[in-house]
C-alpha cells in the first residue's frame, strides 16, 4: 500500500473534552460545496450535542470517493446544500456519551456509508442495515436526513459525533490514512466476493481497475480466487499485477470477448459506464454471476437469451452491514491489504475532483484533515 506521511498509524493524540462541551452543539470546519456543481470551499457546520450513546471522533483522514462527486453535481438526484461529502472516514475517538461501552478515548475507529439505521428491522436485525427497510431506511453519512429531522454532514471535516454502535474498530496493524477507502472502496468489493463465495478454485474478474477495482483485486488475490482485470485498456497492467491479479485483458479488444467465453465464477462491475452487459455474461461459466457495484447514470439493457443460456444471474451489492464491514477490516489487517493512495491537503479537494474525472489517480485521494 502506498503511505505518504509517517504519523498515520499514530492511535492518539485526543484529550477528554470539557464534560460540559458534550451536553451543548458545537461547529467544525469543513470543505462543503454550497450549492450544485459548485466547487468545494472552507466553511463550518453543526455537530449535534453529545447523546448517551454517543461518540466524538477527531476525522483524521477522510477518501474522495468517486460518489462524492456524483451527490456534489446531483447526477442521482436532488442535493442536500451545503453539502459536506464523505463517508470514508477514519480517525481516534476524541469524547464518548456517558453511557458508551464500546469505545474509550483514544480508540481507532472508521465511519462508512450510514450512520444510523431503524435498528428494529428484519435487515437490521441481520446485520444488513445498509439494507434498512424501516423509515426513512439507512442514514447516511452525508447528504442524508437523521431521524432526528437534521441534516448529515461527511467526513471532509475535523470532527463527527455518531452513534457508538454505527463505528467501526480500525485495527492497529492497518495505518489509518490507507485504511480510511476500506469504508466504502474496500467493503463495497469484500461483500460481493464474500457473498458469492470467491475463494481457491474460482476464477474472478474485476471490472475496471480505479477506486474500487484495485480494492477488488487485492481482496479477491487474497481470498485465494483466481483474478482477472477486465479493462478498457492495458494501461494498467503493470499495476494489476502488482496488486494481485493473475491476469489482465483489454475490452477494447474483441478476442478477450471471444477468448474468454464461459471462463469465471464470478464478474464484479466496479465501473459507471454504460457497458454491454449481455458481452460481459457471455464471459460467465453456467451458473455464473455478473454482480453490479457501479452505478451507471442510464438505464442497464440485458439481452435476456445471454441470461437463459447458461443458467446466469445478475446481481448488484451495496456496500456491507456493521457486522460484515469490521470482518472486511480484520480481513485486511491480518493480510496487510490497504488501499493505495495519494494524499492531498483539503485545499487541492478540487482539482482532485477533476483529476477522478480523468481517471488521474492511482487509486484513491485521501484528504489529511489537519490541513482543513
Amino acid at each position: 500500500m502506498t503511505n505518504t506521511i509517517d504519523t498515520a498509524n499514530t492511535t492518539s493524540a485526543a484529550t477528554t473534552a470539557d464534560p460540559a462541551a458534550g451536553a451543548r452543539p458545537r461547529t467544525v470546519a469543513a470543505y462543503a460545496a454550497p450549492a450544485p456543481k459548485a466547487p468545494l470551499e472552507r466553511t463550518t457546520v453543526p455537530r449535534r450535542a453529545l447523546g448517551e450513546h454517543d461518540i466524538l471522533i477527531d476525522i483524521r483522514f477522510a477518501g474522495i470517493c468517486h460518489s462524492d462527486i456524483h451527490q456534489v453535481g446531483e447526477d442521482w438526484g436532488d442535493g442536500i446544500f451545503p453539502m459536506v461529502p464523505g463517508h470514508e472516514i477514519a480517525g481516534v475517538v476524541a469524547e464518548v456519551g456517558p453511557g458508551v461501552t464500546r469505545w474509550t478515548v483514544g480508540d481507532r475507529v472508521g465511519v462508512g456509508c450510514f450512520v444510523d439505521s431503524c435498528r428494529e428491522c428484519d435487515n437490521c436485525r441481520a446485520g444488513l442495515q445498509q439494507y434498512c427497510t424501516g423509515n426513512p431506511g439507512a442514514v447516511y453519512t452525508y447528504n442524508g436526513v437523521g431521524y432526528d429531522g437534521e441534516p448529515t454532514y461527511g467526513g471532509y471535516s475535523t470532527q463527527l459525533v455518531v452513534d457508538e454502535g454505527y463505528a467501526l474498530r480500525i485495527p492497529d496493524a492497518l495505518p489509518l490514512d490507507a485504511a480510511a477507502p476500506l469504508l466504502c472502496a474496500g467493503i463495497t468489493l469484500y461483500s460481493p466476493l464474500n457473498h458469492w463465495g470467491a475463494g481457491p478454485g474460482k476464477k474472478v474478474a474485476v471490472v475496471g481497475l480505479g477506486g474500487l477495482g484495485h480494492m477488488g483485486v487485492k481482496i479477491a488475490h487474497a481470498m485465494g480466487a483466481e483474478v482477472t482485470v477486465l479493462s478498457q485498456s492495458l494501461r494498467k497492467r503493470e499495476d494489476g499485477l502488482k496488486l494481485g491479479a493473475d491476469h489482465y485483458r483489454a475490452t477494447s479488444d474483441p478476442a478477450t470477448f471471444t477468448e474468454l467465453a464461459g471462463t469465471f465464477d464470478l464478474i464484479v462491475n466496479t465501473v459507471s459506464a454504460d457497458l454491454d452487459l449481455s458481452a460481459y455474461l457471455g464471459l460467465l461459466k453456467t451458473d455464473g454471476t455478473l454482480v453490479q457495484v457501479g452505478a451507471p447514470e442510464k438505464p442497464v439493457i440485458i439481452n435476456a437469451h445471454t441470461l437463459l443460456i447458461g443458467r446466469k444471474s445478475v446481481s448488484g451489492s451495496m456496500i456491507g452491514g456493521l457486522p460484515e464491514t469490521q470482518e472486511m477490516l480484520d480481513f485486511c489487517a491480518a493480510h496487510g491489504i490497504g488501499a493505495e493512495i495519494e494524499l492531498i491537503r483539503a485545499d487541492q479537494i478540487n482539482d482532485a475532483y477533476a483529476r477522478v474525472l480523468a481517471s488521474d489517480v492511482r487509486y484513491r485521494f485521501v484528504i489529511d484533515t489537519a490541513t482543513i
